[in-house]
């Protein structure tokens, strides 16, 4: 079984509780306004990956980073639900904990029936649905860009964080790698993205 992955981020703590690796997805068919990860909407785009690669790479990070679970984002998570859920079934069996985004609304899910994603769901501890909508930014709660989205704890290991999520900062990290591109990870819409690079002349940005 494959994936379209679009990159492996082995260690971050700005996509949900603690240290996790982050699976981003590649292919999104939802398109957001103002969406700050555009370039992960084309399915053609990315590197088709096998579950059992991107497994061994969680695996990496829990033994080296001391992860406590993992994150997938997109891209449109649901759209390989299918595949995501054998990695977040195996990850709730070696003790790590699953959080899922989407761009799609639960109810829609269900609708919709792809493949997967009720499997996908079941295995999944915090859930975070809805479309970003550019004209309702969200300030308060973290991990999500806008008030229309639902922050949904399907299972009771992060429960006692739900009254709490004002206390949780957005963080933004960003990351110089050896051949000069930048690396960037975090909820940042893109027109913050083009204030902070706008003095950097023939630098290469990868988020």
């Amino acid at each position: 079984m494959k994936i379209q992955l679009h990159r492996f981020l082995p260690l971050t703590t700005s996509e949900g509780p603690g240290k996790r690796a982050c699976v981003w997805v590649q292919g999104c068919p939802i398109h957001c306004k103002g969406c700050g990860v555009p370039w992960t909407w084309n399915p053609n785009h990315g590197i088709r990956t096998n579950v059992e690669e991107i497994w061994t790479q969680i695996e990496e990070s829990k033994r080296k980073h001391d992860i406590e679970g993992i994150t997938f984002l997109g891209g449109e998570p649901f759209e390989q639900a299918e595949a995501l859920s054998v990695l977040a079934e195996r990850a709730q069996e070696d003790g790590l904990s699953v959080m899922t985004f989407s761009g799609y609304y639960r109810e829609q899910l269900e609708e919709l029936a792809k493949p997967g994603a009720e499997k996908l769901l079941a295995n999944t501890d915090i859930f975070l649905d809805g479309p970003f909508e550019i004209d309702h930014p969200d300030h308060v709660r973290p991990w999500i860009g806008s008030t229309n989205q639902g922050i949904h704890f399907l299972t009771d290991r992060y429960k006692a964080l739900e009254n709490k999520l004002s206390e949780f900062p957005d963080r933004l990290e960003i990351y110089l790698k050896d051949d000069g591109t930048i690396e960037a990870n975090g909820m940042v819409p893109t027109e913050v993205w083009k204030r902070l690079l706008k003095d950097f002349n023939g630098v290469k940005l990868k988020r």
